[in-house]
């Protein structure tokens, strides 16, 4: 997929990116693994520092320099902290993919890499003969048996990913692509939704409560049959140029200009589906329609907030906090919107945890990578959510959803982990069976 790809000059950091730094270290506090660990190499800060001597040749591309670029979380909560507006996801991701481009794996990551990255994520049929395999395992009793005796444990990296993975659903929305949903009432909006890649196998239900909550605000809503994957696990890994490949899939797939907007209902893909003209800026072909299409990018949570959503709620009596996606708050800068549409519904009881904004660890893939820092930072977000009392756990991003549900498992008290849209569905239910 990427040996034609167009070179872009993102794939190293760039100095006028790296001049912007002053080193003022507002950032460490906002870091996740410097509030663990302590380490100035393993701050933002430090890391940038890092970057600017290999850009300019006073350092080479040691272990211990990829070793510091793994270990960042890239939540980009420095961006928000610092005065200076260093774009610090920007970097990262040009850090790795400089690293990714003259870094030797062994073969067996190396194919793992090649499978998840280059078939798995990109391939409906890989992705549905995937789901459904793992359909089987879950629910004939394989699963069970596997993480009662131990033998997953014995399968590295798979079987790291097995205690993680969370229950298939079916029918996978795949089933929707190519559909068309009309609004409820008066038509308001045209728009274009994503499903995602994985989020069609394991949140397909999610996405289903998407589509029934934009109907509901007057959404013409289309599902555009030639979608793909948006590429931001690709970019956070290094892979820059796969990530090129997929959003020009997408830009092929999607006219923006037929739509009012673009919804996507993860955090993480919103933001980079808006950096889409900032990824394809060097692509002739394509740099005009990825500005065009990134622009109108909402995540789904914004887009609602920005309208006179429909209020047309029945009580639910419910005490929640909500947890903010890194990529949604720090990457989007959404914040408000999530919290306003939440406490317009009646019987919601809103408790604001301490540090909402601070990563909980799932960071994409990082959860499977890095699994000790992921753990030690989810182990403190559960405790700020502890304080609140929360019967629910509320976010904006299904990678979020998961390692919520992880925390609840290990140090929660059995609290419900849930996406805004599927508690607005809840209420605009409620409604509905209260009038029926």
């Amino acid at each position: 997929m990427a040996a034609s790809d167009i070179t872009s000059r993102a794939d190293a950091p760039q100095q006028f990116d790296l001049d912007r730094c002053v080193h003022c270290g507002l950032c460490l506090n906002a870091c996740p693994t410097y509030r663990q660990l302590g380490l100035e190499m393993d701050s933002p800060r430090g890391r940038i520092f890092q970057m600017v001597q290999v850009a300019e040749g006073l350092a080479e591309i040691t272990p211990s320099y990829i070793r510091h670029i793994d270990l960042c979380l890239a939540c980009r909560g420095c961006e928000t902290a610092c005065p200076s507006g260093v774009q610090y996801g920007r970097l990262v991701e040009a850090a790795r993919a400089q690293i990714e481009s003259g870094r030797k794996r062994p073969w067996p990551e190396s194919w793992i890499r090649a499978f998840a990255f280059r078939w798995l994520l990109p391939s409906r049929n890989w992705l549905r003969l995937v789901g459904w395999a793992l359909a089987w395992h879950q629910r004939s009793g394989m699963q069970e048996l596997a993480r009662s005796t131990g033998l997953v444990d014995e399968f590295g990296e798979f079987g790291k990913a097995e205690r993680l993975s969370p229950v298939v659903e079916t029918p996978f929305f795949y089933s929707q692509y190519g559909k068309v949903f009309p609004a409820e009432g008066e038509r308001r909006r045209r728009v274009a939704m994503l499903g995602g890649c994985i989020a069609n196998v394991f949140f397909a239900r999610l996405n289903e409560a998407t589509v029934r909550v934009l109907t509901k605000n007057g959404c013409e809503v289309v599902i555009p049959d030639g979608q793909t994957c948006c590429g931001a696990l690709h970019l956070h890994s290094g892979l820059a140029a796969d990530a090129r490949a997929l959003a020009r899939r997408n830009l092929d797939a999607i006219a923006a200009a037929d739509f009012d907007a673009i919804i996507t209902n993860a955090g993480g893909c919103g933001s980079t589906l808006k950096e889409y003209g900032h990824l394809l800026a060097d692509d002739p072909a394509y740099a005009d329609r990825a500005r065009e299409f990134a622009a109108k990018v909402r995540d789904v949570t914004e887009f609602l907030a920005s309208m006179e959503w429909n209020r047309d709620f029945g009580p639910l009596p419910l005490r929640i906090t909500y947890q903010d996606s890194c990529h949604l708050a720090h990457g989007q800068k959404v914040r408000s919107g999530p919290r306003q549409l939440l406490q317009s519904i009646p019987g919601i009881e809103f408790r604001e945890m301490a540090l909402a904004e601070q990563c909980c660890g799932s960071a994409g893939i990082y959860n499977l990578l890095e699994p000790e820092m992921s753990a030690a930072v989810l182990k403190a977000k559960m405790r700020n959510v502890q304080e609140t009392a929360a019967q629910a756990i509320v976010t904006a991003n299904p990678g979020c959803i998961l390692q919520l549900r992880a925390g609840v498992e290990r140090h929660g008290r059995g609290q419900r982990v849930a996406h805004v849209v599927e508690i607005l569905d809840e209420a605009y239910r409620a409604k509905a069976s209260r009038g029926s």
